[in-house]
């Protein structure tokens, strides 16, 4: 028997070994548990895959990011199993590893019940204790169709093998190259117990599956296309240990609480009516208050920014996307036309950048008027698939706090560091601190203007990135069509990652508009053109706030900063004397006068999350004092009128948090 030679990658170290033929990789790393797989000339391999000559193989961790897809959808798998163990009829759909977990599409006869769920999960902890073998296997086109036909789902992937999407998961079943069927074998006879049309990896049996739970069932449209039929889909997750499992579904309790929609309806701030509309709210009084603050302070900030304020209309006619290229690259999250005037098609605006072109066009510009900034709190259209809606987070019309800048090639860097880094502190106004950036560069398949132009554009912007002194993460193929961006990423108070702001930098409209001012020395020339959001939508940043602070608001944006709260009848005048002295400093301050105990009034606005609670009593009256309440049910008695006040005007001046 000859030997090969091998090098073993680990980061930047590498170990040649001389091994004999049919040496697996999982002999490799015999001694190393939590190896689950292995990459070899850049390709994810099973552990059970024999090395070749010459060939370096990598170590893949069920901790990394790679590991922890192949620990997922080998759990998707055993699902799979399960269903079919338990729901003979069901047909297999799609069942990618997806971030933090995975699911599998069913076609079933009736949608399934959270007894069913219950069930299915017990079935996959039999299954994971057998420790069955997954084995893979090559197939022709022909035997597996032979073999699979009976799953209708998976004669159509067959059919689009090589031009599989990842968009829809298809691609984790049919790659690019050879079909392969993975057999989930018995471990001690070697039987046959289940099978499933893969491409795989998977991890060695099911016994590498440490942790694992069933989260939930809902609808889905197979392979994501509501012209399709509508499957059942079941999420999980599975972890790497207990411990993480049970970390993650502690993460998610807290998310729960802290998920905007919940908050939206318990606090009083905004609703989706069915009357209006999947993706478009309302903003009651209270919501109302807080979305008007935050408006008025940006608007403030932006003046003194030198920004200059524009309105547009909401639809326009479809020649204007025409000339930016909208209906080219973005037709699909665009409303269908209404047809108007005699047959010409009017469209709801996703953008407003096309408009602020006309604003720019409407006279001659010189460029002792560079750069122009137009700033306007423009509501857009954009359809969304009903399946991607989620609450105020992605929505079908929201209001962007749109910029556009206008300037020469000279003032391009400059201007683009004074944008970003007033993105920054905007952001930072409003107690977010944790930040990182994200440079999204040219989509080859989806992308105007040359690749000269837009080489300048990307090296400008990581240029500008870099000086934040921030961590800086590429985003390969992410950028819109018309310009590269620097996304603006938030982890917010529990870790997760939000994007916030972009700016990009765009070449591409001001030629496609034709747009030109006068430069000094008299001949024409073509601005650049910068495009930033800060909030991205207010309607998200506003749902973004609301989970970081778990719905206490800081006193300067909460709707009702504080609340008298009288141990008596007695002491109702005396504090609506005060509230009224407040709301002439412009505090928001309310008085609860209703028949309710005094503790029960207490925790009434606890569950409002009100920063504070002016509790008065005779003594407070006889003094001229009141009483502090705070947020965590500690107190400050005795404190002066006057010196309450300018403790409230002070935290909201300020901006903090109480």
């Amino acid at each position: 028997m000859s030997d090969v030679r091998v090098i073993i990658q680990r980061d930047s170290e590498r170990d040649e070994r001389v091994v004999a033929t049919g040496t697996t990789a999982a002999d490799l790393f015999a001694d190393e548990r939590t190896v689950i797989a292995a990459r070899v000339a850049g390709e994810l391999k099973d552990l059970s895959y024999a090395v070749q000559d010459g060939e370096t193989v990598e170590p893949v961790g069920i901790s990394s990011p790679d590991g922890l897809d192949i620990l997922r959808h080998s759990t998707a798998h055993v699902m799979a199993q399960a269903v079919q163990e338990l729901f003979p009829e069901a047909k297999l759909g799609i069942g990618p590893p997806v971030r933090d977990g995975f699911y599998y599409d069913f076609d079933v006869a009736r949608p399934f019940t959270p007894d069913d769920l219950k069930a299915i999960e017990k079935k996959m902890q039999e299954i994971q204790k057998r420790g069955q073998k997954f084995s893979r296997r090559v197939v022709t086109d022909e035997a597996a169709r032979e073999e699979l036909a009976d799953e209708p789902y998976k004669l159509e992937l067959i059919g689009i093998k090589g031009s599989a999407s990842t968009a829809d998961g298809a691609n984790v079943e049919v790659g690019a190259g050879e079909l392969t069927i993975y057999d989930n074998l018995d471990a001690k006879t070697g039987e046959l117990c289940w099978k499933d049309l893969c491409r795989g990896p998977h991890l060695p049996t099911t016994r590498n599956i440490p942790a694992f739970k069933l989260m939930r069932n809902a609808s889905a449209y197979w392979r994501g296309s509501e012209k399709n039929k509508q499957l059942q889909r079941i999420y999980g997750t599975a972890w790497p240990s207990k411990d993480e499992l049970k970390a993650h579904l502690d993460f998610l309790a807290e998310a729960e609480k802290r998920d905007h929609r919940r908050l939206g309806t318990e606090l009083d701030l905004f609703s989706i009516p069915d009357e209006i509309g999947s993706g478009l709210a309302v903003f009651h009084p209270k919501g109302g208050i807080i979305r008007r603050v935050m408006e008025d302070y940006s608007r403030k900030r932006h003046e003194e920014e030198d920004y200059e304020f524009v309105y547009s209309p909401h639809a326009t006619k479809g020649a204007l996307f025409e000339k930016s290229g909208h209906l080219d690259w973005y037709a699909e999250g665009m409303y269908p036309p209404m047809q108007l005037d005699g047959g010409t098609d009017y469209y709801l605006k996703p953008m407003n950048c096309p408009m602020h072109n006309l604003i720019f066009d409407a006279r001659g510009r010189s460029y002792r008027e560079l750069p122009l900034r137009l700033f306007e709190f423009g509501t857009v259209y954009r359809y969304e698939k009903s399946g991607v809606v989620h609450g105020l987070t992605r929505a079908r019309g929201f209001t962007q706090d749109d910029a556009h800048i206008y300037c020469t090639r000279e003032q391009m860097a400059e201007e683009l560091d004074r944008t970003l880094t007033f993105v920054l502190n905007l952001l930072r106004d409003y107690g977010l601190t944790d930040f990182y950036l994200e440079l999204s560069t040219k989509d080859p398949e989806k992308f105007v203007g040359s690749d000269e132009v837009w080489e300048e554009a990307t090296a400008t912007l990581q240029q500008v990135a870099e000086k934040q002194g921030l961590p800086l993460v590429p985003d390969p193929g992410g950028a819109a069509f018309y310009g590269p961006k620097i996304s603006v990423q938030c982890r917010d108070a529990i870790g997760r990652t939000w994007q916030m702001s972009t700016v990009q930098l765009d070449f591409n409209l001001p030629e496609r508009f034709d747009l030109e001012y006068t430069a000094a020395d008299g001949s024409r020339q073509r601005p650049v053109m910068i495009h930033r959001a800060l909030f991205g939508s207010i309607e998200r940043f506003f749902a973004v706030l609301l989970e970081h602070y778990a719905g206490a608001m800081p006193p300067w944006l909460a709707p009702v900063q504080a609340v008298g709260i009288p141990i008596g009848d007695a002491h109702v005048d005396y504090l609506q004397e005060f509230a009224a002295e407040a709301k002439k400093k412009g505090l928001r301050v309310e008085v609860d006068a209703s028949s309710d105990r005094m503790q029960k009034k207490i925790r009434t606005w606890q569950k409002q999350k009100v920063p504070f609670m002016i509790i008065v009593g005779d003594d407070d009256m006889a003094a001229g004092t009141v009483s502090f309440r705070y947020r965590d049910g500690s107190q400050e008695n005795g404190v002066a009128r006057d010196a309450a006040l300018a403790k409230l005007v002070d935290v909201v001046e300020r901006r903090v948090q109480v």
